[in-house]
């Protein structure tokens, strides 16, 4: 496992390669995205591998469920997240959860059964990842299915004989006193957006450049989630508020790991 030390924050793309090979575990397509489209382009382009585990089709992420009744939408976003992941760099792999039927957004549970454990524990033992990135047991915004897969990857890395580093989604108290406004808390959290304190982050990345684009290219790939958000933030600050990129250690794993 590739090493990082605890004062050795990752602080630009040139050094996300420490991470190593990366495993993303997330609830909906877009979460990978908006929370690690820079790290994950970056580990891409220096030839580690990278690979996004998304436990959901998404079905029910509109508004307006008329237009975008779930079946259909739950399709479009199968397509989108693949066009999405196209944008940050050809070599990334996606895999949804669930053998012979899908996991339903919204209805994710903590301990899901057997089944659901061992393929994801299954995906990482193939894979071998140096890192995890996923949720933390806030969920970043609250929201249960966020917190359900959190608890799928403790249960699923506490089955391997070599545990990957944990990290866990954060945010930084200037990214929430900046940005929080344009994301609503889920699920009355009421630690939802709690801002992680600088000297427990592993990764505190601020993207420019090149690498921006590229996740704001990947962002807009998924514009059933996005164009709403950006149309109403306007081009430049949804571009700002989604440019930072923050991970804590989890409980589990520590710094040197």
């Amino acid at each position: 496992m590739t090493t990082i030390e605890a004062s050795a924050v990752i602080r630009t793309a040139a050094t996300v390669p420490r991470l190593g090979t990366i495993v993303g575990v997330w609830a909906h397509p877009d979460d990978e995205a908006y929370l690690s489209a820079g790290v994950l382009a970056a580990a891409a382009a220096a030839g580690q591998r990278v690979v996004v585990v998304t436990a959901t089709r998404g079905e029910h992420g509109t508004d307006d469920p008329v237009r975008h009744p779930p079946e259909h939408l739950a399709q479009v976003r199968a397509l989108e997240i693949v066009d999405s992941l196209a944008a940050l760099h050809p070599s990334i792999e996606h895999r949804f959860l669930g053998r012979g039927c899908c996991h339903l957004d919204g209805a994710l549970r903590p301990d899901p059964g057997t089944e659901t454990i061992d393929e994801l524990a299954g995906v990482l033992a193939e894979v071998a990842p140096d890192t995890v990135l996923t949720f933390g047991p806030d969920g970043i915004t609250g929201h249960s299915d966020h917190r359900a897969v959190s608890a799928w990857v403790d249960h699923a890395v506490g089955r391997l004989a070599r545990a990957p580093r944990v990290l866990h989604a954060a945010v930084t108290a200037e990214w929430v006193a900046r940005f929080a406004e344009f994301v609503e808390p889920m699920d009355d959290s009421d630690d939802a957006f709690a801002p992680c304190p600088a000297e427990e982050l592993v990764v505190d990345l601020e993207l420019d450049g090149e690498l921006l684009d590229r996740k704001v290219a990947a962002l807009r790939a998924q514009v059933t989630q996005t164009a709403g958000l950006e149309a109403a933030a306007g081009p430049a600050q949804y571009r700002e508020s989604v440019a930072g990129e923050y991970f804590r250690w989890a409980a589990t794993t520590g710094a040197g790991s």
